[in-house]
């Protein structure tokens, strides 16, 4: 089928026949990982506005109701689909409280062939930032994820994105090209294109590069 792996075929096969404990199950297993997607690709002016609880809420209740045509079609790995749903809810509510102040250009990238909200580059830079400065650096942590923004957002937009989807939430080289629409080979490529342009900027910001 598609996973293999942790029951989770099996799962789905009883979702499909209607076992709605079978498809909280498997929404509960990836429940942390969706909810790092949307974090990391929620618009920083939606913040207090839009639950990323709710996000998921909605999405769970989109798979719960084509869980069956998705295993009819086996259009992607299991995941990768609820990833999918949960996108397309987070940009329903993008285009609904913002309309035609996104920004298509940088706001949106492949996934599928549709479209979806891009990983902010103000989350990233607050995700690297967490992994690289202790908590009593509070004081000049502002300034550094100000500088560290700005220069995610000079990196090429889809070297960002592979940089996201590897790095942050988490996805391995095969789903990455997946989800993005490009060869094994590029995503590869460009994920350590990526890696090595941040660490040149950490470098450059006095961070240390690994």
């Amino acid at each position: 089928m598609r996973s293999g792996d942790d029951g989770i075929d099996e799962l789905v096969s009883r979702a499909a026949c209607g076992d709605p404990g079978a498809m909280g199950e498997l929404f509960a297993r990836f429940r942390d990982r969706l909810r790092t997607m949307v974090g990391l690709r929620l618009d920083r002016r939606l913040r207090g506005r839009v639950d990323p609880s709710d996000i998921l809420q909605e999405a769970y209740l989109d798979a719960s109701k084509r869980i069956g045509a998705y295993v009819r079609a086996a259009p992607m790995p299991f995941f990768l689909w609820l990833r999918f749903l949960t996108a397309q809810r987070l940009l329903d509510a993008h285009r609904h409280h913002l309309g035609a102040k996104m920004r298509a250009a940088n706001q949106e990238v492949s996934v599928y062939r549709a479209p979806m909200p891009g990983a902010a580059s103000e989350s990233l830079a607050a995700q690297v930032l967490g992994q690289l400065t202790a908590p009593d650096a509070a004081a000049i942590r502002g300034e550094l994820q100000r500088q560290l923004q700005e220069a995610l957002e000079e990196m090429d937009a889809l070297d960002r994105e592979v940089l996201t989807l590897r790095h942050f939430e988490e996805l391995n080289n095969k789903e990455t090209a997946l989800v993005l629409g490009i060869s094994k080979t590029a995503a590869s490529n460009r994920y350590i294109r990526a890696l090595g342009r941040l660490r040149e900027i950490l470098e450059a910001m006095g961070l240390g590069g690994d």
